[in-house]
């Protein structure tokens, strides 16, 4: 084995970096908070991946994230959150408009960009994780677009990559918020590699020796042993959720006496009726591509911003973390065509401007 060089680690607060033996490493770096993307990371992050696209000597990208709860748990949407309520809606802004600038860096990236998801990934996780070209999950990851939960929708390109999950279960994952374990990630098309935790140190320490990328995955990844949530339920989703409407999928569930689809249409019930309604259009109307489909979720996420079950949301799973969030309107049966059409309409001079391949 010959030795491995070795490169003094270059440390923000919140981000660990790395080159070493052609690889550029990156560690998110807040586990207090399981790793959550601030607006100073997403910047660090965004300028660190221009600079290593551009340099010959560096062939691949890995992120990870610090210890072993999380690789990364989302965007810091508190901080939003907290900027929304102080009225500082420049802030709001510049959060989204670089986090998804980001997001469509990753997913044209011209090297390998791997992720080593080994715990929580979920929402603006997913972003800097999914958008890339390797997924490698282990048994301990989690993963999730939860965002009907707190008065959103699933950005950060999840547009994209829940639309090219098999048949309707994109659409059953952004309206659900269903986690996923490793089996779901990869059988969904989120992960492209599973490995067993135990291997992951080995694959690190291959990949600081020099060993190729594609030869180390070949060495410690694996098939996965077990059938997973999606894979059993697939013809239950399909035949609930390919319906021509928001209503007559709750109506479908609704009338299935089975445990799934009562589990099911209780857990819709309990989201945001908004969302819901926002999320069944945005992922039943995907004719474009990555970038056209990311500025469209910028238009949706400076609306939902300004809307009341944003700051609802935020207020009862993260604040006050009371679970009782009072959604306006309380029903899906309330919201009309017209209220989904204003979350997708024009922002004006402030739409986000990003450059396709």
């Amino acid at each position: 084995m010959r030795e491995t060089a070795m490169v003094k680690p270059i440390v923000t607060d919140e981000l660990l970096i790395e080159v070493q033996e052609g690889f550029g490493w990156i560690t998110l770096n807040r586990p207090k908070a399981l790793n959550a993307l601030s607006l100073s990371m997403i910047r660090d992050l965004g300028e660190l991946l221009k600079l290593w696209e551009e340099d010959s000597s560096i062939k691949a990208i890995i992120i990870q994230g610090v210890g072993e709860k999380a690789f990364c748990a989302g965007g810091d949407v508190r901080a939003v959150y907290e900027a929304r309520k102080a009225g500082n809606l420049h802030f709001c802004d510049a959060f989204f408009r670089e986090e998804y600038t980001l997001n469509t860096h990753i997913y044209l990236y011209r090297k390998p960009y791997v992720a080593l998801i080994n715990g929580i990934a979920m929402g603006g996780g997913l972003g800097v994780s999914v958008n890339g070209s390797h997924r490698i999950v282990t048994e301990r990851a989690l993963l999730a677009m939860p965002e009907t939960g707190i008065g959103f929708f699933p950005d950060v390109g999840g547009t994209n990559f829940l639309s090219n999950a098999p048949g309707v279960i994109g659409l059953y994952l952004g309206l659900t918020g269903t986690q996923l374990k490793a089996e779901d990630a990869l059988w969904s098309g989120l992960a492209t590699h599973f490995m067993p935790s135990s291997s992951l140190f080995h694959f690190i320490d291959a990949l600081r020796e020099g060993q190729p990328l594609e030869d180390a995955l070949e060495m410690y990844c694996q098939e996965p042993q077990e059938e997973g949530f999606l894979e059993h339920h697939y013809s239950q989703i399909e035949d609930h959720f390919n319906q021509s409407s928001l209503i007559a999928i709750l109506n479908s569930l609704e009338k299935d006496s089975s445990p799934f689809a009562q589990n099911t249409y209780n857990m819709l019930r309990s989201k945001s009726p908004v969302s819901l309604s926002v999320v069944f259009r945005q992922l039943t109307d995907v004719k474009s591509d990555f970038v056209r489909r990311i500025q469209r979720e910028f238009r949706l996420c400076q609306h939902f911003v300004q809307g009341h079950d944003f700051t609802e949301g935020i207020r009862s799973v993260l604040v006050d973390k009371d679970q009782l969030p009072c959604w306006k309107p309380a029903l899906v049966e309330d919201i009309t065509p017209e209220d989904v059409d204003y979350y997708f309409s024009s922002l004006g001079d402030k739409e986000l401007i990003l450059q396709g391949k």
